[in-house]
């Protein structure tokens, strides 16, 4: 999810139960398969399958999940998965975007508009809300590799665009910003001198916020953890901007 840093609180909280843990499982090994399926079954020899597994050990995946999920992908029986972007509209105008990978596009096209239509959204066209994105590359860090100005200097070193750090003690971190086409190489470069990453993806970053009020935003809180709930949704993107105060009116 991406939005207002609260939505990412909401999100590493969700994620401390054992029902979320194996549901970010399913998902990361789904990344991995599609990975695989789509290039060299070796991370030495595949980006994007890198990533894929970097990812999944960031979140304490079991090795043996992530050599299932490149395996599958080798058999002739697995499932064949399609990269499905859908784009919408939530409460107050916020533009919605979803990354799907699914067997079955029916099935998903259908929870997703249900979903939006349900909750005070609209699903539109393709390309009727990414050009209020960009592509980008997005690297984190926890707070423990250092301060905002050795990580912005780390950054700047490695070819970064940007970086924002949140000192929250429970859930900040440094989130560093890349080009799409960099982020590899950049990655590689701060992993020299900050070490592994948490994470590292590519992301719809907005490029102006819609702020909303606690009673839309409640609902559009509510469209973004249903969408994330289902099996084949990997990730939710939205343009929102939610304030303190009317955050700590939202039940979550």
């Amino acid at each position: 999810m991406a939005g207002h840093s609260h939505a990412k609180n909401i999100m590493h909280r969700k994620g401390k139960s054992d029902a979320a843990r194996s549901k970010v499982f399913s998902k990361l090994a789904r990344e991995i398969t599609v990975a695989a399926k789509l290039g060299v079954p070796d991370p030495a020899f595949n980006a994007r399958l890198r990533l894929a597994v970097a990812n999944a050990k960031s979140q304490s995946m079991p090795k043996d999940n992530i050599e299932r999920a490149i395996k599958k992908a080798a058999g002739s029986d697995g499932e064949n998965y399609d990269e499905v972007r859908y784009e919408g509209y939530g409460p107050g105008g916020v533009a919605v975007i979803v990354e799907a990978l699914t067997d079955n596009r029916n099935r998903t096209a259908s929870n997703v508009r249900s979903t939006f239509s349900k909750n005070g959204g609209a699903l539109g066209e393709t390309n009727s809300v990414s050009f209020m994105f960009d592509r980008v590359g997005e690297i984190f860090y926890p707070l423990s590799v250092g301060d905002a100005d050795k990580v912005m200097e780390a950054a700047i070193e490695a070819g970064a665009d940007d970086v924002e750090t949140d000192e929250d003690e429970e859930d900040g971190g440094h989130t560093i910003y890349t080009t799409f086409e960099t982020m590899g190489e950049v990655a590689a470069a701060l992993e020299k001198t900050l070490g592994e990453a948490e994470s590292v993806k590519a992301i719809w970053k907005p490029q102006n916020e819609t702020p909303v009020d606690a009673e839309k935003g409640a609902t559009l809180l509510k469209l973004i953890s249903i969408l994330e709930e289902d099996d084949d949704v990997q990730n939710v993107y939205a343009n929102f901007d939610i304030s303190d105060e009317d955050m700590a009116k939202i039940d979550v």
